[in-house]
């Protein structure tokens, strides 16, 4: 049986106030793990983090009870870009993520990979596993991991296959930094279907096989508002979706899965309270 008390369970969490901000909200929230964004995430610079905000953040995340923390990167960077510009802003922005997350201490940089724009799927993981590894050099002896995000596909967004996620791996030099963050509302719409029993066997089976499952080290439990392989990327409630109850219900019982958080990035209000009824949710798939 599956230990309620030893789960991974959080959201994505508001940094409006300050970083530390986002600790205090997960406390009351009573979560174990968390997700933030560490800067704007529709912008692409911001101001470097003070010295007094970083220990702030620090002092407060040892004595709460959360023991994961990933931030996610802006919304802005394609590490594939076709224009040589953006390309270029992509890059340094990514540097400048790992390193407010070297400074928080925190471990995990999740990224969506990026959209090819036309230049075609094997030039754009190419070019993903140059940005990483000059990304990587120019943070050497840095902790933080690389998180690659399995996307849904939509339009020329990379990353909805397991074999581009590994072909990705394949090329970064330094593979120690490169670790998956799998989204259920992503996997589905792009075509692996998890809410049938048998078939999320299957998928777990083949995300080992090809990847392995040591390099999974988090779940965005997000059920989706689009069907399987719709390559569509439309967050919603657990349960409500066409994921539904079923498919978490294998997410939450498979044991190999046990140990690994998993965050809701679902759509709610000031008060959090959706989280709260999500993660309910959650936990009452567990069977007894």
């Amino acid at each position: 049986m599956i230990g309620k008390n030893n789960l991974l369970l959080g959201a994505h969490t508001s940094t409006s106030g300050g970083v530390h901000t986002a600790i205090e909200r997960a406390m009351k929230m009573k979560f174990t793990a968390l997700q933030i964004f560490t800067k704007n995430n529709n912008r692409w610079y911001s101001k470097p983090l003070e010295e007094d905000e970083i220990e702030k953040f620090k002092t407060l995340l040892e004595k709460s009870g959360i023991k994961f923390v990933v931030s996610h990167d802006s919304y802005l960077i394609n590490l594939c870009s076709a224009d040589t510009t953006i390309l270029k802003k992509s890059r340094t922005a990514f540097i400048d993520e790992l390193e407010r997350c070297e400074l928080l201490g925190i471990p995990y940089l999740n990224f969506h990979p990026g959209s090819h724009n036309g230049q075609g799927e094997e030039a754009g993981i190419k070019l993903i596993a140059e940005s990483l590894n000059i990304c990587h050099y120019k943070t050497k002896n840095y902790k933080v991991s690389s998180m690659i995000e399995a996307t849904a596909g939509q339009g020329t967004t990379l990353g909805y296959r397991f074999e581009q996620l590994q072909k990705i791996i394949e090329l970064v030099e330094d593979k120690k930094r490169m670790t998956i963050c799998l989204d259920t509302a992503h996997i589905f719409a792009a075509g692996y279907n998890i809410r049938d029993a048998e078939k999320y066997k299957k998928v777990i089976k083949d995300f080992d096989n090809i990847i392995g499952l040591e390099r999974l080290k988090c779940f965005h439990m997000n059920d989706s508002r689009k069907e399987l392989g719709s390559r569509v990327d439309r967050h919603e409630h657990i349960g409500k979706g066409f994921i539904g109850n079923e498919g978490f219900k294998n997410i939450m019982n498979d044991r190999r899965l046990e140990k690994i958080p998993k965050i809701l990035e679902t759509p709610k209000g000031k008060k959090m309270e959706e989280d709260k009824k999500n993660l309910r949710t959650l936990v009452s798939l567990i069977k007894k």
